[in-house]
């Protein structure tokens, strides 16, 4: 794999790697099982698109069972947060209205012009063998840090049931403190960087909206030390078309684009 030869072929000139990592719950809001359709009782298939007008029209129904605990109060202990509140009720006495979240949430997610709600098949399930990362990747990695004496750094994105979160960096719809922009990973990426390589998955997808993020808060005259390493990452089949015009509008802003053998 690409990935991994790049890492043993540079193992002395690397000196940080930084690996996101996809991590979702079954009854996450763009998995089938989070929905139903309130006639038949069926979840949607993957790569449905629900809008806010189906949710309006009742087209789909989020399920009325999800177990919402309004003590937990934040993820950093392993527990999952609370729904957050999109509406203009603070009270904790008004019951939370998960339909009623849910239609904000597309309609939020719409306002920015970058996706409508797509349902994805069930992937990156922590504790599933999806959720790791790749054998050989993760075997040079670790290589890599018995020669550097380095660590590898894992950014953890996903986990969070109420949003999206294609960017490492920030969700679709910020919720909680979790899923906000995250500065300090930011300005830890800016300071002493002399070359930023990009690779993973899905360049239709999280390498795209990462890097999108990363590029909008870069130095704008220091773009070129930001290479995206075209042949260390693929689209999502039937998504290729947003791969493509993800790469050009990174070279129109002065991002490298290259293969690995070019590095």
């Amino acid at each position: 794999m690409r990935i991994a030869a790049l890492i043993r072929s540079r193992m002395s000139s690397i000196n940080r790697i930084v690996a996101t990592v996809d991590s979702h719950h079954k009854l996450h809001i763009a998995h089938p099982c989070f929905w139903t359709d309130p006639i038949t009782g069926s979840h949607p298939s993957p790569f449905t698109i629900i809008s806010t007008a189906d949710l309006e029209a009742g087209k789909w129904i989020p399920r009325r069972d999800i177990k919402i605990d309004s003590a937990i109060g934040s993820s950093s202990g392993g527990r999952l947060p609370a729904p957050p509140r999109l509406d203009d009720h603070d009270d904790d006495a008004v019951p939370f209205d998960v339909e009623k979240y849910c239609i904000e949430y597309t309609r939020r997610l719409e306002a920015k012009g970058r996706f409508q709600l797509c349902i994805w098949p069930e992937h990156c399930l922590v504790g599933s063998t999806g959720h790791a990362i790749v054998d050989v990747v993760f075997e040079a990695m670790n290589e890599w840090c018995r020669h550097t004496g380095g660590t590898v750094e894992y950014v953890v994105k996903g986990q969070t049931l109420w949003t999206e979160m294609y960017s490492a960096l920030a969700a679709e719809v910020p919720v909680n403190q979790e899923t906000s922009f995250n500065t300090q990973l930011m300005e830890s990426l800016i300071t002493g960087t002399t070359q930023l390589l990009v690779t993973g998955q899905a360049l239709s997808h999280c390498v795209n909206y990462t890097v999108r993020d990363i590029v909008d808060h870069w130095p704008k005259d220091q773009m070129s030390q930001i290479t995206v390493l075209r042949d260390c990452m693929s689209s999502v089949p039937g998504f290729e078309s947003a791969g493509e015009i993800f790469l050009a509008d990174m070279e129109k802003a002065g991002v490298e684009v290259k293969l690995s053998v070019e590095i």
